[in-house]
């Protein structure tokens, strides 16, 4: 990156030097020839030359500064909780309590009993599942238990779910909201949604309300960008959302009730906004258009 303070400039009045024309070394790298000490005929060419690539190298670093922002700011956004190596807390630790229920070990048995003799490991991301959907996250103790489990080193289950951001690290709340703001959601106005589901609950992205019922993050694309804009809540999509639906779809999980996932303006699954243009009748059945001697 440049270092505008590495560029120096020389301001002679009526002062004809011609630059020191650049050594082997310098022409290696277009960046060594861009920094090196600059030297014009007069003070407003030396100024005309400054301003240049005053402007030029703010544009430069102001472009990079914004791209490492916004990958920093999905990374902490992410459901796994930003980081991926783990910090001790009060509420996740090696003592966390966490046992698998009976129930869920004969499902963990039913799940290793799918793949061949000797390859637990194979089972990793479905446990993993299955130890956060019991304990509604997964901290540090399930990972450990899950290993136990599958007779791996913890490690290989660090790995597994520190790479995949659907496995949630850290605790989130009973009904977990993610909203994608991905380019088709974002020219879908996607911003609408966020802001409607912000002040709705009173919370930020990264956040979780006081009573642990909701909790709302920003992810990368969930799949649906036909459907955009739209939130996954738990394992349910809602799509094709306004602002309004954002407030009705509140509204029934604080009464207890689930709503319908699926499109919210009327349409059938994924079908064209405009109806469908092809397939619009029952497809004639086996036999249609062969000839009846073959």
């Amino acid at each position: 990156m440049f270092d505008l303070w590495s560029i120096s400039f020389t301001s002679e009045v009526n002062t004809l030097r011609k630059p020191d024309p650049p050594n082997r070394e310098d022409r290696k790298s277009m960046s060594a020839l861009c920094c090196r000490p600059i030297s014009v005929v007069s003070t407003g060419q030396n100024y005309a030359v400054k301003m240049f690539l005053t402007s030029a190298i703010r544009s430069v670093v102001s472009k990079t500064s914004r791209q490492v922002r916004s990958l920093h700011q999905s990374a902490a956004r992410a459901g796994a909780g930003g980081i991926f190596v783990h910090r001790d807390t009060p509420d996740n630790n090696p003592d966390t309590p966490f046992e698998f229920t009976v129930d869920n070990l004969k499902r963990i048995d039913a799940i290793i009993s799918m793949y061949p003799e000797g390859h637990k490991q194979a089972a990793t991301i479905p446990v993993l599942d299955l130890a956060q959907r019991q304990h509604g996250w997964l901290p540090i103790s399930a990972m450990n238990k899950v290993a136990e489990v599958l007779e791996v080193p913890p490690m290989r289950i660090y790995e597994v779910a520190t790479f995949y951001t659907m496995f949630l690290r850290q605790p989130v709340g009973k009904y977990h909201i993610q909203i994608c703001t991905t380019t088709p959601c974002m020219l879908c106005d996607s911003d609408s949604i966020l802001e409607a589901l912000q002040n709705k609950l009173g919370i930020k992205v990264g956040g979780m309300t006081a009573d642990k019922m909701f909790s709302l993050i920003e992810v990368e694309c969930l799949g649906a960008c036909v459907n955009a804009p739209m939130v996954q809540i738990n394992d349910n999509y809602y799509e094709d959302l306004s602002p309004k639906d954002i407030d009705q779809i509140i509204d029934e999980l604080k009464a207890g009730q689930v709503p319908p996932p699926g499109p919210r303006n009327g349409r059938f699954s994924c079908e064209p906004a405009g109806g469908l243009t092809s397939l619009s009748e029952p497809p004639p059945g086996p036999g249609f258009g062969v000839r009846a001697d073959l």
